[in-house]
């Protein structure tokens, strides 16, 4: 919760105190390379309005390659062949070296958060509207959705069905082997829910359908609610939202969650005139991109939440001390983030010496370990 007052604590910094002489310049290299979703998505073209902006006024070519899926668009990031990502939030897992990337060709990533979007929209479950739903709780006995492969959507589902006191247990799963068909499901009656965000087509569809749609609130007071959802999926923030299907509007806004997207990392060694130039250029010529591509005004500096749960890059943190956004508390909470990651890797490291060869013994084993070193370092393992 702390994260949603340090950003309202910056949206109300008096600009003497967000705007002082910077020490450093942007020095932007001649060509970049980014990947992000496919070319239909927003964070593609949130990536190309960027891309404009930097050539426009620093002479910064950004080649922007499209990947279909996570491992896609982290893998050039992971061998060095991009310099950031426009991710979503494969980008957290890469991190902690969980889900899809509990592989052994993957394991916890070095990577470090330059800026993120969180735009007017929410991430939530989409619930026929003839249910009467109006929390989480209110789901116990439905019938919920579960997207075959998609790790990121039903992490989604559980955290929200945990804000209710509730686990898979108490739902009836259906599943899916695709999210579109899972909408379409909704609507011929054959179940009652699924993860989206409140903006997306398939949400307006069933909007439109006879059953209608409904979004459980998220009482951004409910204390308990909240931390049941962070043991599930701490990426989650309360989030008001102000655009979705279903008549969801500044003047009808919903009690929700969100968390960013896209989130732009990139690797630990990215050079930091590279890193620096990047966030400076965002914010100072954010006028000239804002409305350029859906959900590109969420780069303002006070939708940005500098307690989120990836670090960010040492540039990107000098930037905003120089701003003077950063702050003794920020920068323990950076600390710790590092410093967990540096566990996960050396985890990783003494895991890999020894790793069986069996894909599944290897992902139970790693996931084990990976728990057992948090744990002993004191943090909150998560994904056990």
């Amino acid at each position: 919760m702390r994260s949603l007052t340090q950003r309202l604590l910056i949206a109300t910094l008096p600009l003497s105190l967000v705007g002082p002489v910077l020490a450093n310049e942007v020095d932007l290299p001649g060509t970049m390379a980014w990947t992000a979703y496919g070319t239909n998505s927003s964070g593609y073209a949130q990536a190309v309005a960027i891309g404009n902006m930097l050539q426009n006024e620093y002479g910064s070519s950004v080649r922007v390659l499209p990947g279909e899926n996570d491992v896609s668009r982290m893998t050039p990031l992971k061998q060095g062949r991009v310099d950031l990502c426009a991710c979503g939030i494969a980008s957290y897992y890469g991190a902690e070296g969980v889900m899809m990337f509990a592989d052994r060709d993957w394991g916890p990533q070095p990577i470090r958060v330059i800026t993120t979007s969180t735009a007017s929209f929410g991430l939530s479950l989409a619930v026929a509207g003839d249910l009467d739903v109006e929390t989480p709780a209110d789901l116990a006995g439905k019938r919920i959705a579960y997207i075959r492969g998609d790790d990121a959507l039903n992490k989604g589902t559980e955290a929200y069905l945990a804000f209710g006191g509730l686990t898979w247990d108490d739902v009836e799963r259906v599943d899916y082997p695709g999210y579109a068909r899972s909408f379409d499901g909704i609507i011929a009656g054959d179940v009652d829910a699924s993860f989206t965000t409140t903006v997306t087509p398939p949400a307006q569809q069933l909007a439109s359908s006879p059953r209608g749609i409904s979004w459980p609130v998220l009482d951004p007071n409910d204390e308990a609610g909240w931390e049941r959802m962070a043991a599930v999926a701490p990426y989650f923030r309360p989030h008001e939202v102000t655009a979705g299907a279903g008549g969801i509007s500044p003047e009808n806004p919903l009690a929700s969650a969100s968390y960013p997207y896209p989130i732009v990392v990139a690797n630990q060694d990215l050079e930091d005139n590279v890193a620096y130039g990047l966030i400076r250029a965002l914010q100072e010529h954010y006028d000239d991109y804002k409305d350029n591509a859906p959900g590109a005004n969420g780069y303002a500096l006070e939708f940005q939440d500098l307690e989120w749960v990836v670090p960010f890059h040492d540039a990107v943190v000098e930037y905003y001390k120089e701003t003077g956004a950063w702050n003794d508390d920020l920068q323990a909470h950076q600390d710790q983030l590092v410093e967990r990651q540096q566990v996960l890797m050396q985890a990783w490291e003494t895991f890999m010496q020894d790793a069986p060869d069996d894909d599944d013994a290897f992902t139970s084993e790693w996931m084990a370990a990976r728990a057992t070193a948090l744990s002993d370092a004191g943090f909150e393992p998560v994904f056990e």
